[in-house]
């Protein structure tokens, strides 16, 4: 189960969901508020084995979290922000041509090649 930062469109949970991802974001449980180590705390304590960010600080942040739980991983879109209709359907492409694979233990950037 994979854990929506607050900074990322809901609507990518559905994208996820037509590629058999289960996900919810934290602002769905109220988590909006928490600092990253914390957010990673209690997503880790709900179950959640990863979280997609755009922050590149909460990236940095959550990977000092790692140490703690080793088997929660952080992904790092990379994406460049646009209108919301085009982003999704920029989300999408990226990913039917690279999924997002979560490494335990680790802060991936996604996707790793930017065109």
């Amino acid at each position: 189960m994979w854990l929506l930062d607050a900074n990322l469109d809901i609507r990518i949970g559905h994208l996820l969901d037509e590629f058999g991802v289960e996900s919810h974001t934290a602002q769905s449980y109220g988590w909006k508020h928490l600092l990253n180590g914390q957010l990673v705390s209690v997503a880790v304590d709900a179950g959640f084995t990863c979280i997609l960010t755009r922050d590149q600080l909460f990236a940095e942040s959550a990977s000092r979290a790692l140490k703690q739980f080793p088997h929660f991983a952080v992904v790092l879109i990379q994406l460049e922000q646009r209108r919301r209709s085009q982003y999704l359907v920029q989300f999408r492409t990226a990913f039917l041509r690279e999924p997002i694979v979560p490494i335990p233990g680790t802060t991936i950037a996604w996707p790793s090649r930017l065109d």
